[in-house]
């Protein structure tokens, strides 16, 4: 797999944009089951086929913009195989002038730190997506504490989605996915 070497000229950039989800991979598997992606297509208004890796540097490039892209690696909590964070970078290594990726490992598994290592050191991501709502898990469980420590040795980001979330809106109980209290009143 061919790894992530940047080349954007900053200078030349409207803007950068930090938050752009890889929905389908070029094996057309989608990031999210099919009932969460179609209740989040209704949430968001969004209709028709998502935009592959390549549709995204395109659009990005003829706006002179960057993108942050990523998937959501959430297999534990949803049952559902990631998009492959390595194919997103690889993506982003055929448009390094545009595209900027960041990994997704489940923070559930057991080898997650080993493999954030291997997306950075194999891949060249430049920082990790979390979602705790999708992903099941409390950020602040010492129990991901490794592989907080693994990022921050690596110098790489790690991008916390915060709040609430459209995935599962309008669903029967959000389809489980609740943010949790961590103190209750």
């Amino acid at each position: 797999m061919t790894r992530y070497e940047p080349a954007i000229d900053v200078a030349a950039l409207t803007a950068i944009d930090m938050h752009v989800h890889i929905e389908v991979d070029g094996h057309a598997h989608a990031s999210l089951p099919d009932d969460l992606a179609e209740a989040a297509s209704r949430y968001f208004s969004t209709d028709g086929p998502r935009p592959d890796l390549d549709s995204i540097a395109a659009y990005y490039r003829e706006r002179r913009m960057a993108a942050v892209v990523f998937t959501v690696d959430a297999e534990t909590q949803l049952g559902h195989p990631p998009i492959s964070s390595a194919e997103v970078a690889a993506g982003a290594a055929r448009h390094p002038d545009v595209l900027i990726p960041f990994g997704s490992v489940d923070p559930r598994r057991p080898d997650a730190v080993e493999r954030a290592r291997r997306l950075i050191d194999e891949s060249g991501v430049r920082g990790f997506k979390f979602h705790p709502t999708v992903q099941g898990f409390d950020p602040s469980d010492e129990a991901h504490y490794p592989l907080y420590a693994e990022l921050e040795a690596a110098g790489v980001v790690a991008l916390f989605h915060t709040g609430q979330t459209g995935i599962g809106a309008g669903m029967p109980g959000g389809r489980g996915l609740r943010l949790a209290l961590s103190n209750p009143m």
